[in-house]
């Protein structure tokens, strides 16, 4: 063999154990990743803090009027600071409508197909109006956001809220088709829920003007969903 016969022959083999040494200790002992910390007691009260201002903020003056400075301001904290946790506005918003959404869908979700259809709706209902006095802006945040066109929410609504309405929908006409509840539009009676509960959040301020000084709009509703639901469903 020629003098450059065995050098190229040397060449391989060297790079042949070099390979397989490399593939016997990647095997053995791999590359550790190292785990995201876990954030401090600080940040997480100043994230809550955050978002805290950020709800009031976007509430009130909806996604567009809102300012990063105005958030900061309320938030008792710098701009800076601020972007720290939060990169963007866009990113405050976000992270709300993601906490919100999964709040407003709980009580959908926990409906229960073993249950009794007419109290299983009746308490879905009753807890979506618990929701409307307990978060209202939290409610009016999610009715700006649909009222934009849902720019940042569109993509959860056309696959987990659809999805999900789609399961409760289906459990809801299969007790109508077992004669338990009387029969309509299951999907219909679903979004009938949603306007006749967050309307109390949404509109607050017509609906207080309305009733007068001194009557708590959420007692009534509550009795009426209760007459409602019950003259509507039962068989």
């Amino acid at each position: 063999m020629s003098v450059a016969g065995q050098f190229a022959f040397a060449m391989r083999r060297g790079l042949g154990q070099f390979e397989l040494l490399t593939t016997q200790r990647s095997a053995v002992s791999p590359i550790p990743v190292p785990k995201a910390k876990a954030p401090t007691r600080i940040q997480a009260r100043n994230r809550e803090v955050i978002l805290e201002a950020a709800l009031e903020v976007f509430s009130s003056a909806g996604f567009r009027g809102a300012t990063l400075d105005e958030i900061a301001a309320r938030a008792g904290l710098s701009k800076p600071n601020l972007l720290y946790y939060f990169p963007s506005k866009e990113a405050v918003h976000n992270a709300l409508l993601t906490q919100l959404l999964e709040t407003w869908l709980d009580p959908l979700r926990a409906m229960n197909p073993a249950g009794d259809p007419l109290a299983e709706i009746k308490s879905y209902a009753h807890r979506k109006l618990e929701l409307a006095r307990e978060y209202p802006r939290e409610s009016r945040l999610f009715a700006n956001e649909m009222l934009q066109g849902a720019p940042r929410m569109r993509g959860v609504i056309e696959t987990d809220l659809r999805a999900l309405v789609a399961e409760k929908s289906a459990v809801i006409a299969a007790w109508m088709a077992a004669g338990k509840i009387a029969p309509c539009d299951p999907t219909h009676l679903i979004f009938s829920i949603w306007a006749l509960t967050q309307h109390y959040a949404d509109f607050d301020v017509q609906v207080r003007a309305v009733l007068g000084t001194g009557v708590d709009p959420f007692a009534g509703a509550d009795r009426y969903l209760e007459t409602l639901l019950t003259r509507l469903l039962q068989v």
